[in-house]
């Protein structure tokens, strides 16, 4: 629906500069009340978690960054470093797979060699199955997050991450990326580059702790500068996330279909 609350069916044909917005340019300019996607048959999906105590974190990230150096587009592994209420710090690995359980185990034997973990979920499942690996409540629940794009993950990021304790933050994401991720796209973005997301978050019970813990982190590790828009904190704007002569050209299409303002977005592109 456009701005005139009319229902258009917006193409690359029909409205490329709108289209071209819409996948990637912030809710800005429209609302999206259908999408029309291609479905692409799934092989079996091999997935779950592994979970360590945190004593065991220099043994998890050398294993987390041997895997993700080398993984095929088949494969995804993502790192948390957890310290959950009530409960002692952890150090976790997610773990997809497209593919039989025996092509993931075999990419995955460095994680063999390490200390037998507390827990380890990592079983064929279905695909409906795969947003429960990280175990994440569904329900909404106030916090503070800060997103970080890492241009490396070095000798030097790896000692940054593990040199103090993750605390007043409850969770340190590391998220592999690579894959159709880093191809080409004309979207307003562009491709992510960059090889791992990170991703820190803490509950509002502190805000000024985590907060401090949050910048202390990403400046002692070598991030890229840029956000996805999607991870964009309070605090940011899409300034952050879009190079000057895309926000250029989004601020034109937003001043074209909807030159009053009357759809607005957390992360406007006119500022």
């Amino acid at each position: 629906m456009d701005a005139e609350a009319r229902h258009r069916r917006v193409t690359a044909e029909t409205d490329p500069d709108l289209f071209w917005a819409l996948r990637g340019g912030g809710g800005d300019f429209a609302i999206v009340t259908a999408l029309e996607i291609a479905l692409h048959p799934a092989p079996e999906l091999y997935g779950g978690r592994m979970m360590w105590a945190a004593a065991h974190a220099p043994d998890v990230l050398p294993a987390f960054r041997r895997i993700t150096a080398t993984a095929p587009e088949e494969l995804t592994v993502w790192m948390d470093l957890l310290h959950l209420p009530g409960a002692d710090p952890m150090v976790a690995l997610d773990v997809t797979h497209l593919g039989d359980g025996t092509g993931a185990r075999d990419l995955l034997a460095p994680l063999d060699r390490l200390p037998a973990p507390i827990s380890d979920s990592r079983r064929i499942m279905p695909v409906t199955e795969l947003g429960g690996i990280t175990a994440e409540p569904t329900a909404p629940s106030p916090g503070i997050s800060r997103a970080e794009l890492l241009t490396r993950l070095d000798d030097d990021a790896a000692g940054a991450l593990l040199a103090d304790p993750i605390a007043p933050l409850l969770s340190v994401q590391l998220r592999h990326l690579g894959g159709a991720l880093a191809r080409y796209s004309d979207s307003p973005h562009g491709p992510l580059t960059e090889p791992y997301a990170l991703y820190l978050f803490g509950v509002a019970t502190d805000p000024a702790a985590v907060t401090a813990r949050q910048r202390a982190l990403a400046a002692a590790l070598p991030v890229s500068g840029r956000k996805p828009v999607t991870f964009l904190n309070p605090d940011e704007t899409v300034a952050d996330a879009f190079t000057p002569a895309v926000l250029t050209r989004l601020r034109a299409v937003k001043r074209r279909h909807d030159p009053d303002g009357l759809v607005r977005s957390n992360f406007p592109v006119a500022g």
